[in-house]
């Protein structure tokens, strides 16, 4: 076998055979798009309030300042994961790139609301398109094994860590330089991995062709399917509105699914969910994207209306977050080697799980040191461990051909389990809040505006009792996650090996 891809001169040669002309230069150029593009998702949060002064932005409209991007991105990556894998993984990464840079820089002069949201949703397209296609050229330029497993390690590490670099540096800009900044920092980070995309190798492409029609559907639905979860969170799921947008995503979805079962060149090769493993993994990134986007939400909330923190404090109240996947990433890529993925990432979930349950324990007077820097730490530690085995899992043994389908299913499952923990859970939080003071956020902003302390404390306390029966909601959540990695995933340590003659 050897000699045979020694001989072998075809563009994928070096990508078959484990060949990377310079692995520590690849890794870095696709650790850094993906920390780009993890970083916006969350980036722009802690800037909303002063987004919303500069450009007068309404409450209603200002969530689509985020789940603008959010929508797209999640939307569009099957689309752009396959793209990448019929036009080459490097061209394509690039244009997500490219595209990705240059709404930055339309977001960061955007003179009033209307441009910066079409901004937004054009970082959504770039991000669609860079974040399948920069996993996807993991498995091109890493051979499965050892070497595969560091690279999934340190990507993993990055999806983590960027989360939460997102709101600490949302913070320090905000507070420091200006609200643009949080789009603007993207320009020197997109140059930088525009300039060493030439030390990525390029894969064989399919020789299929894009389904358009196909793309559209699924898109549409996906699209549909994520507005009527963020519109629901805001209405209580009722309304007429709410209800088109799940009956239009339903036929949609199902229109595309079972296009995708007959046609010859699939968007989403079904076989991939034929595995039972994977399909598992799949269930399982999707409701570790619930709790840990919601569990952002509600800290960010919690600090920030309950605690009094400003931007930058509260950008720095999750170093315990960034600390603890980075530490735990690297143990976790090192453990998949040894033991089956199963017992790597439902064990870890468990441990994310402990720690939600210690954080629904807060009060409006919880210490920072003793109860939130320790819980979210644990938190953290457990995501740390989970990710490396599930991002593995997500793409373990799929055929060339179809890993950036595979890679765009795997973002996908996180980006929609994301927007439909934020909008059912935060349901959730509002609801049981109005048990003990109805409309509690609605009455704190106004008690703030008139100063009546009295009002704000007692406002702050049903408003906490809602932000920790979200986050034990979250807890239960990550159990369902390790559940399923326990029952489901099959897989043993021997399938993450290397495949010999592959």
């Amino acid at each position: 076998m050897s000699s045979v891809a020694e001989a072998d001169t075809s563009p994928g040669a070096a990508a078959r055979s484990g060949f990377s002309r310079r692995p520590v230069l690849a890794l870095l150029v696709i650790a850094a798009a993906e920390l780009m593009v993890v970083l916006d998702a969350t980036i722009v949060n802690i800037a909303l309030p002063s987004i919303q002064d500069a450009l007068n932005i309404s409450d209603s409209d200002l969530a689509w300042v985020v789940n603008a991007y959010a929508v797209t991105f999640g939307g569009l990556m099957l689309l752009g994961g396959r793209a990448g894998d019929l036009f080459g993984r490097r061209r394509v990464f690039r244009l997500g790139v490219v595209t990705f840079v240059l709404a930055s820089v339309l977001g960061g002069v955007a003179p009033n609301e209307a441009l910066l949201i079409c901004a937004r949703v054009l970082q959504g397209v770039g991000a669609a398109v860079a974040a399948p296609t920069a996993l996807a050229l993991i498995a091109t330029n890493f051979p499965e094994g050892k070497q595969r497993n560091r690279a999934m390690g340190t990507y993993a590490a990055m999806a983590g860590v960027g989360s939460v670099l997102g709101l600490i540096l949302g913070g320090l800009l905000t507070e420091y330089l200006d609200w643009r900044w949080v789009l603007l920092v993207n320009i020197p980070i997109g140059v930088a991995v525009l300039a060493g995309t030439s030390v990525l190798e390029e894969a064989d492409r399919d020789q299929g062709k894009l389904d358009l029609v196909g793309a559209a559907a699924g898109t549409a639905g996906l699209l549909s399917l994520i507005y009527g979860v963020t519109r629901g969170g805001l209405t209580h799921f009722t309304g007429g509105r709410t209800a088109i947008c799940f009956a239009v995503a339903a036929v949609l979805l199902v229109l595309f699914m079972e296009r995708q079962a007959r046609i010859e060149h699939p968007m989403l090769p079904l076989h991939i969910l034929k595995d039972r493993s994977r399909a598992g993994t799949y269930a399982s990134l999707f409701l570790t994207g619930l709790g840990m986007f919601s569990t952002f939400y509600f800290l960010t909330l919690y600090m920030q209306n309950v605690l009094d923190y400003g931007a930058v404090k509260t950008g720095l109240a999750y170093l315990p977050f960034s600390v603890g996947i980075g530490m735990m990433a690297p143990v976790a890529s090192k453990l998949v080697a040894k033991l089956p993925p199963r017992l790597v990432a439902g064990p870890g979930l468990l441990v994310a799980a402990s720690g939600l349950v210690w954080l629904s324990r807060l009060t409006p007077h919880s210490s920072y040191p003793s109860t939130l820097m320790p819980a979210m730490f644990i938190t953290a530690a457990g995501l740390g461990l989970a990710f490396v085995p599930l991002t593995l899992g997500a793409v373990r043994g799929v055929d060339e051909a179809d890993s950036g389908s595979a890679s765009a299913l795997l973002n996908t499952a996180q980006q929609i389990g994301g927007a439909l923990g934020i909008a059912s859970l935060a349901m959730l939080a509002h609801t049981i809040a109005d048990t003990r003071l109805p409309k509690a956020g609605k009455v704190y902003s106004d008690a703030v505006d008139r100063g009546d302390t009295a009002l704000v404390v007692k406002a702050q306390a049903a408003m906490t009792y809602g932000f920790t029966h979200a986050l034990l909601a979250g807890a239960l959540v990550f159990v369902a996650g390790a559940l399923i990695m326990a029952v489901v995933v099959t897989a043993g340590k021997q399938e993450t090996a290397p495949r010999t003659g592959a």
